[in-house]
């Protein structure tokens, strides 16, 4: 059992382990991971943690005031879309992408025979984002159109998925997504580039515009058009890899830029003849995520890549934007994760009126609700990264919807890879089944997108109403990370636009089957003591909620939308309670309580419906409970189930 964390020791969440401080992650990767997977990952993500918590966070501050800066001509005025970068960003860059955090879900790390699932690409991103969700949408979108390459690519697009996927940071390209434009926004069937093929060059040639490019300079480069005859709407596009670089040139990886410009004699970007033809603008002068340049780029003839079949392109996006969101999600627990820490040393080195302001009852009421929706959110991410990790096994393994790039590995190592998911399930459950899981999925990420999203800015927001003054100025990183924190509802989606989504799942993919089948299976196992008046609770709510959705499935289409959002966020509570007590059974199974104390304030505080909003019904929990739930404290299961029925 592990002794508690004294957060009073530290001067501020920068200089530390972030993975070492964070045993919610560590409780949420153990549960879903193999043995042996946890074995190989533990130590490294504990490395990597250190260096997030030392280096990369250091280098976050400095980028935050000296950003990326767009130089679109050279000295001689002719396109070069040049973004420098300040020193710092590139060291972080190259400390991230070698210690593997997109290359070990693709390629076997070192020590492995094969790769990590998805969910430790977005444990990782999860690390990261204590430091910088802005850098973290670099990663994200590589990893994504990685698995989009991988899944609908071919040989012509092999060099770019190899590159996408380097360890070595010389070797790497970076992916984007270009996928807004002016006109349309969230109505991505409204887009109006255009794509005609060049039997000149052989490459398909776009002519448009993308309002909100981010990683503008990538090499690998997603973007959607509509080609000649096709038809409006999203079932008129197809997708494009569209380089920085002119594609005839070979895929330029951060090496071959370098000794390109070089060779160039003084240009700071490639060469003239050596881009594509498309022109940066400009960069977004944005309120956060300042490392990451977004900007307006103008396609005037640029040359692409068909991924895929024509006229498949938004279909094949979903999968870049599934992994997005989840990203986004893990980006927004690293997030809340760094700003509950932030709040917990600060509270207890300040003192107020005589003592640590985190003994005060009202602040001990925030940090413990703050400590709570951190675990809820990162129950609820991982879950659903347990689910696309589980899919996208399943499918590497039958070679489903994979272009030639499947042959990445030989026969032997899927067969290994097979032996390996037999004996030694990754969480895998009894009764789950491909179709099923990505059904459910369908319905999770979206919620997990948009959920986690608005928590991040609560939290982020109150960890700066914790530092007081203090948390307002620059000086301290609540100001970055509320400012970070803005753009996550808003990116792949807002919360409106995912809670439509979800009525989509229920409607076409029938999603609430497995979602009804999940739940009841967890719930049917909490049966101890400690846990029945809240299981009771949510037993309760799950039966309302199925009516609901009994109800909106009859509904008039302007009705069920008008729900939409209240019924994510119900689908969510129901959902995570039930995970929190499931795992909270375990908890107290083998020997501690902590969990359940956690799982029993998230149904008081999401579910329970108490009289007078619980002024007057004496809950001492935040006072009595305080050490178990914010400084990671054990708690005996016989303790607390003697405080549960009052016996002595």
């Amino acid at each position: 059992m592990c002794s508690r964390i004294d957060f009073g020791e530290f001067e501020e969440g920068r200089g530390v382990n972030y993975w070492a401080l964070d045993r919610t992650l560590q409780r949420e990767l153990e549960r879903i991971y193999t043995e042996s997977e946890f074995a190989w990952a533990a130590p490294r993500l504990s490395s990597f943690g250190r260096t997030v918590g030392h280096t990369i966070a250091d280098n976050a501050d400095y980028i935050d005031d000296n950003g990326p800066v767009l130089e679109p001509y050279d000295k001689h005025g002719d396109v070069q879309n040049y973004v420098r970068y300040p020193a710092e960003q590139r060291e972080n860059e190259e400390l991230a992408y070698e210690a593997g955090i997109v290359a070990d879900s693709f390629r076997a790390p070192p020590g492995r025979e094969e790769p990590m699932p998805y969910s430790h690409n977005l444990a990782m991103q999860y690390l990261l984002s204590y430091a910088d969700p802005g850098f973290d949408c670099p990663v994200a979108m590589t990893t994504g159109v990685a698995l989009v390459l991988e899944k609908f690519g071919d040989e012509e697009l092999e060099p770019y998925y190899s590159a996408l996927t380097s360890r070595d940071h010389a070797d790497l390209i970076e992916g984007a997504m270009f996928l807004t434009e002016k006109q349309g926004g969230s109505d991505v069937g409204a887009n109006e580039t255009r794509a005609a093929f060049d039997e000149e060059s052989g490459y398909w040639r776009l002519e448009g515009e993308k309002w909100f490019c981010s990683n503008v300079d990538a090499e690998g480069t997603l973007a959607l058009a509509r080609t000649a005859d096709a038809p409006a709407g999203t079932d008129g596009l197809s997708l494009f890899l569209v380089p920085h670089a002119d594609p005839e040139g070979g895929a330029l990886t951060k090496r071959e830029r370098r000794e390109r410009a070089a060779a160039a004699g003084g240009n700071r970007g490639l060469p003239p003849g050596d881009l594509n033809d498309q022109y940066y603008r400009r960069l977004k002068d944005k309120l956060g995520t300042i490392s990451v340049p977004t900007g307006e780029v103008e396609f005037t003839g640029a040359k692409g890549i068909l991924v895929g079949e024509e006229g498949n392109g938004f279909k094949q996006m979903t999968e870049m934007l599934n992994v997005e969101r989840l990203s986004n999600a893990a980006a927004s627990c690293g997030l809340m994760g760094r700003a509950l820490l932030e709040s917990r040393i600060y509270a207890a080195n300040r003192e107020a009126f005589g003592k640590p302001i985190e003994e005060h009852p009202l602040l001990r009421v925030d940090l413990v609700d703050m400590t709570v929706d951190h675990e809820a959110a990162t129950a609820f991410t991982f879950e659903a990264a347990r689910l696309f990790s589980e899919r996208e096994r399943l499918e590497r393994e039958n070679g489903e919807n994979r272009g030639s790039l499947k042959g990445r590995e030989n026969p032997e190592s899927r067969e290994s890879r097979r032996g390996h998911g037999n004996s030694e399930k990754r969480g895998t459950r009894e009764g789950e089944t491909p179709e099923d899981t990505y059904r459910l999925l369908r319905l999770l990420i979206p919620i997990a997108k948009a959920r986690t999203a608005r928590m991040a800015v609560d939290t982020a927001s109150y960890a700066m109403e914790v530092h007081g003054g203090n948390g307002y100025v620059d000086d301290f990183v609540t100001n970055r990370l509320l400012r970070d924190a803005q753009v996550l509802p808003i990116w792949e989606g807002t919360e409106n636009v995912l809670s439509l989504d979800v009525l989509r799942a229920l409607e076409r993919e029938g999603a609430h089957e497995p979602f009804f089948e999940a739940v009841r299976e967890r719930l049917e196992g909490v049966t101890h003591p400690v846990l029945e008046e809240s299981a009771a609770v949510v037993e309760s709510e799950f039966r309302d909620l199925a009516d609901a959705m009994a109800a909106l499935a009859d509904a008039e289409t302007d009705d069920a939308q008008l729900a939409a959002k209240r019924l994510a966020h119900y689908v969510f509570d129901v959902f995570t309670a039930a995970l929190l007590l499931e795992q909270a059974q375990a908890g107290l199974e083998g020997g501690d309580g902590r969990t359940a104390l956690v799982a029993r304030q998230f149904v008081a505080n999401e579910l329970e419906e108490r009289d007078a909003r619980g002024i007057a019904d004496g809950d001492r929990t935040p006072i009595e409970r305080f050490e178990a739930i914010v400084h990671y404290g054990s708690v005996e299961p016989d303790e607390l189930e003697r405080a549960t029925t009052g016996g002595e």
